[in-house]
């Protein structure tokens, strides 16, 4: 069955997800926290227990527990190695508690035909569970090569904007670890496209590549300290377009410009290769 069109505008009933101290904990390890000095940077978001550090969750993370997207079953039948993650943006009301339970709603605002494929672009909303607060909102957009062709609207261009013409304002570079993707997909995303050398192989890569909000972290990391001074109480919103895969292994830096109200950043490799661009952040 081909991807199904009527997905547009379906609306999740409320999906209830808890996680701990334990479950961000993991999520800081997988995008890359506390690789600088596993003594002293980023202690208070790989730890519970140290001394005057009380715990802390990365602002990201809300991409991961916020939804990500609609259940498969939505979309229609397809080739899960055709799937790619197209863009990502998560905006917070607060710091995320190291324990809590929301509550998400996701619908389903628009499949669009780009011809070689199918984008699909849906929206959450997440509240405390409890309190009915909100804590977080996610727009997360899918390419699913193979399903376009269908004689749909083409949709928004996502073309990026010129950088500006001036050298960044900072410039945070991370190592990935070769076995980063093995410990991210521990947060949940088990696609064996990061794993699979097989699996990857039939999806067209020569090994599996890094999960996309595995890269949306790394960058987050450094967003969180170069503009918010590591506070996440700071850290309002950010958007991004995945250009080009992240391999296990490659360096990231982060180039990032003060813009008006908010923040430009676009992240590349040590090949020069931009693997997010688009970068959009807003602080409070």
């Amino acid at each position: 069955m081909p991807i199904n069109l009527d997905a547009v505008g379906a609306v999740s009933e409320p999906v209830e997800r808890s996680w701990s101290s334990t479950d961000c904990l993991l999520y800081a390890l997988g995008v890359g926290a506390g690789s600088l000095d596993a003594t002293d940077f980023e202690l208070e978001y790989t730890t519970e227990n140290s001394a005057d550090r009380p715990q802390r969750v990365l602002p990201t993370f809300a991409a991961v527990v916020g939804g990500g997207g609609p259940a498969r079953t939505t979309l229609g039948s397809f080739d899960l190695a055709m799937l790619v993650h197209g863009e990502q943006a998560i905006e917070l009301s607060g710091p995320i508690p190291p324990d809590a339970t929301v509550r998400t709603t996701s619908v389903v605002t628009g499949i669009y035909d780009k011809g070689s494929g199918a984008v699909v672009v849906s929206e959450s909303t997440s509240v405390d569970a409890h309190s009915g607060e909100p804590r977080f909102a996610s727009t997360t957009s899918l390419f699913i090569r193979g399903e376009g062709g269908f004689g749909g609207a083409r949709g928004p261009s996502s073309s990026a904007e010129p950088w500006p013409p001036r050298e960044p304002d900072d410039v945070v570079t991370y190592a990935v670890r070769p076995d980063q993707a093995l410990l991210y997909r521990l947060s949940g995303d088990r696609n064996p496209l990061h794993s699979d050398p097989v699996f990857a192989k039939r999806a067209g890569f020569d090994r599996p590549i890094l999960h996309g909000l595995c890269t949306y972290g790394f960058t987050g990391r450094a967003l969180l300290h170069a503009v918010c001074g590591s506070d996440p109480a700071r850290f309002r919103s950010m958007a991004g377009r995945f250009s080009r895969p992240t391999y296990p292994g490659d360096t990231l830096t982060i180039s990032i410009w003060s813009d008006g109200d908010g923040v430009r950043f676009r992240t590349d490799n040590q090949r020069g290769e931009t693997v997010i661009d688009a970068g959009r952040f807003v602080s409070f």
